[in-house]
């Protein structure tokens, strides 16, 4: 409610100054322990008890500002990043849009973050605390050796990490998305492992993928992420193509996500589903925005789901709101807990 008074205001600004001071009004209130459901909701993904499926996306706390106030309003996890081994300022702005007409957002934000160090001082804070916070992690655009940046963050982060998610999926950085090919995707994967067990680490290695995917690389990807035993796919992030958008800003680059995003996103969902035969967990993400969107991304074969730009129209307790509602789902439906449901479609 409180959300919905203040976003006129809000939408008066410009998206990155809205989101800023999203990030200050979140900061600004007091850590306690979280308030994420359990019971039914309950469900363990590559080793890790989540209290509900219902996480936030990258991209939302870039630099890990607000883990414990986003698990306080109900979401089962959070994701913080990306982070990149340096600051980085990210590409020239405008570059972040509010479609309304569409519930959607384009945006070519391009990593920008305060760099491994500042984020790596907050999860060190924030130790002994419950909850579960994953972080995604990428790499430097001037870096002349990204296997070794991601081998870094990877390094630096294990201790503190519940997972780590490795973003290779942006649109934002030019020639990331080229690490998703099947021989550069096994090396750097080994990277990260590698760096991971070095330190002695225990997260799980998640990676995100990006929709726009040929079904030769779906398999390719797939198998990797059975072979090197992945903790979890994260499918999917935003996507370049152009549906038929509304909006002033359709033109705009970088990548779209929201509503537009939702029936794309599903389909990639469902071929991770069939490439994988159910053998590596499944994140959900791209345009889920109700509590019907996460039950049907969990009934397609996600083991859990992620919100962001349904965040912007919203508000951040949309998460806590979803997962109320998605136990409703799931009883009216036959099943007992959310892990029964998965890939039940």
């Amino acid at each position: 409610m409180l959300f919905r008074i203040l976003r006129p205001a809000l939408f008066a600004l410009d998206p990155e100054t809205g989101h800023r001071l999203a990030i200050a009004g979140l900061r600004s209130l007091p850590v306690r322990a979280s308030h994420a459901s359990s019971g039914p909701l309950a469900i363990t993904v590559a080793g890790l008890d989540f209290p509900n499926p219902i996480g936030v996306a990258a991209g939302f706390d870039k630099n890990a500002e607000v883990p414990d106030a986003l698990l306080r309003l109900g979401f089962g996890f959070t994701e913080v990043g990306s982070i990149t081994p340096l600051p980085q300022a990210g590409n020239p702005q405008p570059r972040l849009f509010r479609l309304v007409e569409d519930a959607a957002v384009i945006n070519r934000m391009g990593f920008n973050n305060e760099g491994g160090a500042a984020a790596l001082a907050r999860l060190r804070a924030r130790v002994g605390r419950p909850g579960i916070v994953g972080v995604n992690i990428g790499a430097n655009k001037d870096s002349a050796d990204r296997v070794a940046d991601y081998a870094l963050l990877s390094k630096m982060m294990a201790p503190f990490a519940s997972y780590l998610c490795v973003n290779v999926s942006s649109p934002n950085t030019p020639g990331l998305r080229a690490l998703q090919d099947e021989g550069a995707l096994a090396g750097l994967i080994d990277a990260v492992i590698a760096a991971r067990d070095e330190v002695g680490g225990t997260a799980p290695i998640f990676l995100k993928v990006a929709p726009d995917l040929e079904p030769a690389d779906i398999d390719a990807i797939a198998r990797i992420a059975i072979d090197k035993q992945l903790g979890a796919l994260v499918v999917s992030n935003t996507t370049i193509s152009r549906p038929a958008l509304r909006s002033h800003h359709a033109g705009e680059t970088g990548g779209l996500s929201g509503a537009p995003l939702r029936s794309l996103a599903t389909e990639r969902l469902r071929d991770f589903r069939k490439a994988t035969g159910g053998a590596i967990p499944l994140v959900g993400v791209g345009g889920i925005a109700t509590a019907e969107h996460a039950w049907e991304r969990i009934r397609a074969g996600a083991s859990l789901v992620q919100l962001y730009s349904a965040m912007v129209y919203e508000g951040p307790g949309l998460g806590g709101q979803i997962a109320r509602k998605l136990e409703a789902l799931m009883r009216r439906d036959g099943f007992a807990s959310i892990a029964e449901a998965v890939g039940s479609e």
